[in-house]
């Protein structure tokens, strides 16, 4: 059987009659009635009982007629769906996504994508950078954002795109920083993330526990942090550790101790929690998109482009291309 047996039968189902439909099909009458026999034989069941006055379709034809139109209208959309598909047009994407980005770049980015390609369904997997490149080499995403540095033995086969740079803040409980009860620290407000009231020194709070990621799942963060630290001769007191961010928020708004953030996660409006420029430093957090060197798809491609001309930079941050 082909598609073309599936027409002639919709064609005689709708007309009731071989040579309305073989008419209608621009053939005569004999190749159409070969051609529906061949298509019964193949089924094995027989689609019309035919009588010298009439046409009519048996219980398997009856049932069968839709399934059929259904095939012959998916068979219509393929060469759209193709053209789509070569296109970036339609597919699905899986992005990974460390938490700090949910904050800051993910939101814009993943609207822009969505007004240009709306046809795209994202897939969508929060994760830190040590778990995305894995998930990368497996080819469990296609894509990544996540905090560089890319793992040297992985330079070859993945590919990184920085897209923004935003400077640390620090995170205080409220209370403390020049604010009593923050009541007047606007970094949290809707709309105002790049209004954090005073700078403040970090040597202020060197005595107060550190909340701060494990090393082993983000390396580059801790390192630099640490660094902010050491650049005024300091030694931090680690005293809590946490891998998703929201959870790093939330123990400072506990009282658990004092956390350096990049400046997005002045979005996340917790109670509880300050947020201060610092003065010593300028030091920048990078986020970037990373994957699979040998593997650019059409809508992957589409995503780096989209990537490349996003502009929403927090005050402060640099947006890189």
């Amino acid at each position: 059987m082909d598609l073309r047996q599936f027409r002639y039968f919709v064609a005689v189902a709708e007309e009731r009659h071989f040579g309305r439909a073989a008419q209608r099909l621009s053939m005569t009458q004999p190749p159409l009635s070969q051609q529906i026999r061949a298509l019964e034989a193949s089924l094995g069941a027989p689609l019309f009982v035919r009588t010298n006055r009439s046409v009519e379709l048996t219980a398997v034809g009856r049932q069968l007629l839709p399934e059929v139109r259904r095939i012959l209208a998916d068979a219509d959309a393929l060469p759209a769906l193709a053209q789509g598909l070569a296109h970036g047009e339609v597919g699905t994407l899986s992005l990974g996504f460390v938490s700090t980005a949910d904050y800051g770049i993910l939101p814009p980015l993943l609207r822009e994508f969505g007004e240009r390609y709306p046809r795209v369904r994202l897939q969508l997997l929060e994760a830190t950078s040590d778990v995305q490149v894995e998930a990368l080499m497996d080819g469990r995403i296609d894509a990544g954002l996540f905090i560089p540095p890319v793992p040297a033995r992985y330079a070859n086969e993945l590919s990184y795109l920085p897209i923004m740079r935003e400077p640390l803040m620090l995170a205080l409980p409220a209370g403390r920083g020049g604010d009593p009860d923050g009541q007047h620290d606007r970094s949290g407000e809707p709309g105002e993330p790049g209004e954090p009231g005073e700078p403040v020194s970090l040597a202020d709070f060197a005595d107060e526990p550190l909340v701060i990621f494990p090393r082993r799942v983000a390396p580059a963060f801790y390192d630099i942090i640490m660094g902010c630290y050491a650049a005024l001769g300091l030694t931090p007191r680690v005293g809590q550790e946490a891998i998703q961010m929201q959870t790093i928020v939330s123990l400072v708004s506990a009282g658990m101790g004092v956390a350096l953030v990049p400046q997005s996660l002045c979005h996340l409006r917790r109670t509880g929690v300050t947020y201060r420029a610092l003065r010593e430093t300028s030091t920048l957090i990078e986020t970037g998109l990373l994957w699979r060197t040998a593997e650019v798809t059409p809508v992957l491609e589409g995503f780096l482009e989209t990537a490349r001309s996003v502009a929403h930079t927090p005050p402060g941050a640099t947006l890189s291309t």
